[in-house]
Formats: structure tokens, sequence, C-alpha cells
């Protein structure tokens, strides 16, 4: 400070009450200086993005859980996609257009695209045919570790370049599949040159992939990709992830945040004014992670949070009370395609039988959860298609309503009976008597699934059966869930508003490895009808086939289909754009702009 140090000793034998004088005054110019460039020096337009737990990896292809998927869509692009604005419309994003279909004299289906001239890589080459063959490649590996996603390929059998076009290309289907156009809307195209350097799967193309022959397990090249693709630096590493978005992956420290920062020169620039894809904004984007609820709405309330959802009920319903929440943001309820459940392991001995499944059913008081725990932000369900899908949602068949009664008749019908006069039901269980005791899991740090799996232990006590109420850390939930160590657990499905494709968590052989039909839940009929279900494109016959499936699941009860929430957002009033969206997670975060004069 020489300059004030200067000043202050001219003054020389001033008197000490000028001098004090002298120095107020030279005092609060310096603030009122430096309170001037603050207020015209623009805010940063960056966003921090609250998420509930950490995500499990940034691998486009190998991910299970939505969280690390929200933060992808910033990283990766796909050729199509559903806009946030209006869902129900796909929207081109590296294509030029949507896809020309075509029915081949063979009773196929071939769907013809052609990548936008603008669409490059981050080293400056063009997205090309190449790239997608790579990436269907990819997903079609065997050895890859998406065993969740493979059976929404199994359709595509073939793939054709255009000799004159190096970006037009054809995916050849090997049936009339109703959901072809819609599955790419799920693909995010990979760049072969930084996922595969030593180009193993060239020689390799998706017609041999289809064949799932057993030799292609043991090619030394498909391994040698596979063990490449699934290593954790394709997962954590922003050295070794990257796409045609218009984030880079920056920064990740575990439990804390994860760090996307905006491209200096990215193809978006040219297309800003076509759809929300190309809106980046924002410099840099935060999801923090902050694993208690209670914890993250007084850091959303004291500005260090932009953007939260998923708040619990209650917090949601007092926010309104808050003045400084109030002047500070606004909160949206958009709907939500999406529905929450039970989870009931149809493998483990006590809960096989249906019986004693539809028990468990009629104890589960799913009006009072929407009463009491989601405070009426949401609507019931009887099965895994959203209520709002009026053509294909089986009204007709009644939801199992709370009656104690009726759940104590079928257990007695299912043999569970107290022989040994303690507080259990017990029957013979493959020659063994066996209490009806249960583990019952949920994710830590969410009070409300906290909430549920309480309230229907209170009652399952009340008619002899004991439930281990269990919070688990986020990572541990997902591998017990994906390895079926489980007896009950809840879960939350995330759908969309295009058809629906129950294959990847009712059928069977979405039960083995690590598929998403977590319940095991498998039965010959409904297999068939998913399966006709994919390849029926005529609307009426497959709605009715959608209805039967609906009415085995409700009579099977591998899952206690609870409700279909409202999502429950609050966003800064210091940007604009800010959109609510029935589209996961119900904002497109790329288009928030900060406003020029923010509320204090």
């Amino acid at each position: 400070m020489p300059y004030i140090s200067l000043h202050l000793n001219m003054l020389g034998s001033t008197p000490m009450k000028n001098v004090r004088k002298i120095f107020y005054i030279f005092f609060y110019f310096i603030v009122f200086i430096l309170s001037s460039c603050a207020e015209n020096h623009p805010a940063k337009n960056e966003v921090i993005i609250h998420e509930l737990a950490d995500a499990e990896m940034l691998n486009p292809v190998n991910y299970t859980d939505a969280n690390a998927g929200y933060i992808m869509n910033h990283i990766f692009q796909k050729l199509i996609d559903a806009d946030f604005r209006n869902p129900s419309e796909f929207v081109p994003v590296l294509a030029e257009s949507r896809p020309m279909i075509e029915k081949t004299p063979e009773g196929k289906m071939r769907l013809t695209f052609k990548i936008r001239k603008e669409a490059k890589w981050d080293n400056g080459s063009d997205v090309t045919a190449k790239d997608v063959d790579f990436t269907l490649k990819t997903n079609k590996n065997l050895l890859v570790n998406n065993p969740n996603q493979k059976s929404y390929f199994d359709f595509i059998v073939d793939f054709k370049y255009f000799d004159d076009d190096p970006k037009k290309f054809s995916v050849i289907a090997d049936t009339i599949y109703f959901m072809a156009e819609a599955t790419f809307t799920d693909v995010a195209i990979l760049p072969e040159y930084v996922y595969d350097p030593k180009g193993l799967m060239k020689k390799f193309s998706i017609k041999q992939l289809s064949s799932k022959s057993d030799s292609l397990k043991t090619d030394p090249q498909i391994k040698e990709f596979a063990d490449d693709f699934n290593s954790g630096k394709r997962m954590r590493d922003p050295n070794f992830i990257g796409g045609s978005g218009a984030y880079k992956f920056s920064e990740w420290k575990t439990n804390d945040y994860i760090t996307l920062t905006k491209k200096e020169d990215w193809l978006g620039r040219a297309l800003n004014k076509e759809n929300c894809f190309f809106e980046a904004t924002p410099s840099k984007l935060t999801f923090k992670i902050i694993s208690d609820q209670a914890s993250a709405l007084v850091s959303l309330k004291a500005g260090n949070l932009d953007v939260m959802n998923g708040i619990k009920s209650n917090d949601f319903n007092d926010l309104p009370r808050s003045e400084k929440f109030t002047k500070n943001f606004n909160a949206y309820t958009p709907m939500e395609y999406s529905y929450v459940y039970i989870g009931l392991n149809t493998k483990s001995p006590v809960l096989s039988d249906k019986l004693t499944r539809q028990a468990i059913s009629y104890i589960t008081d799913a009006d009072n959860i929407i009463k009491t725990i989601k405070y009426g932000q949401a609507e019931p369900i009887i099965g895994p298609i959203h209520p709002s899908k009026k053509k294909t949602y089986n009204s007709d068949i009644q939801r199992y309503t709370f009656d104690p009664g009726k759940a104590k008749e079928l257990l007695a019908k299912a043999g569970w009976k107290n022989t040994n006069g303690d507080e259990t039901l017990d029957k013979m269980i493959d020659g063994k008597r066996t209490e009806f005791i249960v583990d019952f899991l949920f994710n830590a740090g969410n009070d409300e699934r906290k909430s549920i799996a309480l309230l229907i232990q209170d009652e399952a006590k009340k008619i002899g059966i004991k439930m281990n109420v269990q919070s688990i850390d986020w990572s541990v939930y997902l591998q017990k869930c994906r390895n079926h160590q489980f007896d009950m657990m809840i879960g939350k499905w995330i759908g969309g508003p295009g058809p629906d494709d129950l294959k990847q968590t009712f059928h069977s052989s979405s039960a083995t490895g690590e598929g998403s039909n977590y319940c095991s839940f498998s039965n010959p009929q409904a297999d068939a009808l998913m399966d006709s279900i994919r390849y029926e494109i005529d609307e009426v016959k497959r709605n009715k086939m959608y209805d039967q499936v609906q009415e085995i699941l409700h009579d099977e009860a591998p899952m206690i289909f609870l409700y279909s929430p409202a999502e429950r957002i609050a966003i800064s009033k210091k940007f604009d754009n800010a959109y609510p969206s029935v589209t996961r997670p119900g904002y497109w975060v790329e288009g928030f702009q900060i406003k020029t004069a923010s509320p204090q």
C-alpha cells in the first residue's frame, strides 16, 4: 500500500482530528470505486447444479445411473434427441435431419442419416459415418460391460456406407421395429480416434458382432479393446473422455464435485438458433455433490447452489414461506416421466411365491404415502407405463389398496404361519423352517425413501413380517441391486415421452448378469409379449399387448408400483432462459443465460 502510506506521511503536523477525517474520506472513496467496478463487471455465467450422489462413471456406454447420464449430455451428442421444450418431437443434433426410414424388399427396416457438415471433433476432424459405425460396434461388443444397454441394439444387424459421402450412412434393422428411430436418442456418438486409437475394432462389422458368435468372445482384439474401454481411465480420466458436446470434462473430486468447461471453438456457435442442443452459454458447469438433502437446501438458500431438483416434498412445500428463497429462486413442478416402486426379488426364498408378494402389496398404503410423504405431489399408478399415455396405460387394472386383512389371507394361503410363538411368521422352504425376515434396502441420504420403508416396515410387523430396513451408500446400493443381492429395495425408473420398451426391466433375458431386471422376474408369456411389442407396427395390436403385460405384472407383483411423481425444482432467478421441462432432469442448463441485473 505505498500510495496510501505516502499521502498519510505527507500530512506531517496536521492535527489528528483532521487526519482521521481525511482518512475516512479517502477510505469511502476507495470503497465507492471498488463497488462501482464490481457493479460494472458482468457476473460470471457459471452454473452450480446440485447432485444428491456422485456419478458412477462418465462412460456413455457402460454407465447405469441417471446422474452420470445428465452430466454426459453436455460432453457427448446424439444424432437426434427429444427437444427439451417439446419432448414429443425429435430434433436433429449431429444429424442434419431426422432419418429417412424405409422398408426393404426383404422385410427389414433401413434408417438413413446424414451428419451435419458443421459436426467436428475436438481435434478438428469431421464427425463421419465411421464414428457412428464404431459407436454401434462398441455397444454390441460382447465383452464391453454394458449389459443394461445391449438388448436395445439387438435389432441393428448391418451398417452401410456411401462411397460418395463419408457423412452419410444407413443402419439396417433385422425387422420392423417400432422404436428404431427413438433408440438413437439414447446413443452418444463416440470419436473413434479417442476411444480406439489402435483401430482394434476396425476389422469387425456390425453383421459379425450381431451373430454373437462365441469365437468373438475369445478374439484377442475384441478383448484388448474391451479391457481398455471398460478400464478406469475411460470412466474418470479427463484425458481419455471426450465427445462433440459443448463442454469438456475438466475435473472430478470424488463425492465433492464434477466440473465441465465450455470449449473455446465448438460447432454449436453457428447453430445456436436451431434447437436447445446448440444453446451452450455458461462458461462452466459444476455438479456439486451434497448427499444430505437438508444440507443441500441450506446451501441453496445461501446462494451456493444455482439449481436443485428432487427437493423433498415437505421442504418444497415450505419454500414459499422463505422470503430469501422467493426473492432469489423460482420453483417449478413439471410432470415427470418416471415411477417409484418397491422391488421384490422373486429369487429370494421368502418372496418367490406370488401370493406372498401380493400380500406385501396389500400392506403398502400408496395413497397414504402420496398424502403424507409426497404432500400430494404424485399420482398413483398400476404399472410401469405413465398414466398420461392413455393409449397404452391399462386403466382397467384395479390397484392394490391398503388391506391388511387381505394380506393375512394371502399369507395363510401361501403357507405362512407362526408355529413357534415368536413375533414372525414362518414356513418350510426347501425342507427348512424359515422365518419371514427380509432385508429392505434404500440409498443413503434419501429421506423420502427412508420414510416409505419405515412406514411399510411398521405395517409388516403387525402381520408377522420382520423387515430390516437398511440405508446403503449409493454405489454399494447400485451394486447390490445389479447383483440381485436384496430381498426388497426402493427404486425409481426414469422413462420418456416415447413408446415404452419393457424388455430391459422385465424380460427374463435382462435378469442375468447385471441387467436392469433387478427383481429377477421371469414369465414366458410376458417375455413373448414384450418381444412382440418391439416389432409390431400396428398400434392397436401393440396396445392390446401392452395391456396384457401390465395384467401379468400386476398379478405376479415383482414390483409394487407406488406413484409417478411431479418434479420439484428450484432455479436461481439470476438466469434467463431457465425453463422447466418434463424431460429429466427437468431443465436444460446449457441454455441458462446470466441476467444483466440479478437479485441481491
